[in-house]
């Protein structure tokens, strides 16, 4: 039987290199559960604001490429119509040089002399001319119009009841609503005096239909 030596209490083991505050934990110190709300919070409060910032850049970077898109929108419709422009343009040129041959060609037709060769290179011009959008217009009987006739003659006429081209003397041509060339073409006015004339007579006709003006 072992003998309790006198003045010595049992302790209980403490692992090497440990102190004795390190077997009891402190009151004071806070636990893992209760940091981790703290750090959480300021970890989602950062990816807000980064996610807010690229937010913010995407909408800039947006609206930069919109207004670029637009702005080449209306660089390709622009360059588009100034090379319908430039297109129309050079068309009206060459057929505007071609105008007095157009005219050889017409004079020869009235005078019968469009025979032969020289009858099928014509209309092979003039069918050129058509396919590039020439087009012909003034027809005697039509009534004047000074935007696009030009009166070379003028005269006056009891048959007419407004000014009237009367003979065409050279065609005018169009290009689309363009006009290249007015028609040249005599006109005729209504002879003055005319118009009450006609109104006299007929008034003698109403009177004539209804049995005379009523006597006494």
């Amino acid at each position: 039987m072992t003998e309790e030596t006198p003045g010595f209490e049992e302790k209980p083991d403490v692992p090497s290199g440990a102190t004795p505050d390190d077997a009891e934990p402190k009151a004071d110190s806070p636990t893992a559960e209760e940091s981790a709300p703290a750090g959480d919070a300021n970890q989602t409060a950062g990816l807000v604001a980064q996610l807010d910032q690229v937010r913010t850049a995407l909408g800039e970077r947006t609206a930069d490429l919109q207004r670029l898109q637009a702005e080449y929108q209306n660089y390709r419709r622009r360059v588009e119509r100034d090379r319908i422009a430039v297109k129309e343009i050079a068309i009206a040129n060459l057929l505007t040089e071609l105008l007095p041959v157009l005219d050889d060609i017409g004079r020869a037709r009235e005078h019968g002399e469009l025979v032969g060769g020289f009858k099928s290179v014509a209309e092979s011009l003039e069918t050129v001319a058509a396919k590039m959008g020439l087009q012909q217009f003034g027809k005697e009987g039509e009534p004047f119009d000074p935007t696009i006739h030009e009166a070379l003659m003028h005269s006056y006429a009891p048959d007419v009841t407004e000014t009237t081209c009367v003979a065409i003397l050279q065609p005018g041509y169009r290009i689309g609503e363009r006009t290249i060339r007015p028609a040249r073409v005599a006109v005729a006015e209504p002879q003055p005096g005319a118009q009450t004339v006609k109104a006299e007579d007929a008034e003698k006709g109403d009177d004539k239909e209804s049995g005379g003006p009523d006597e006494g």
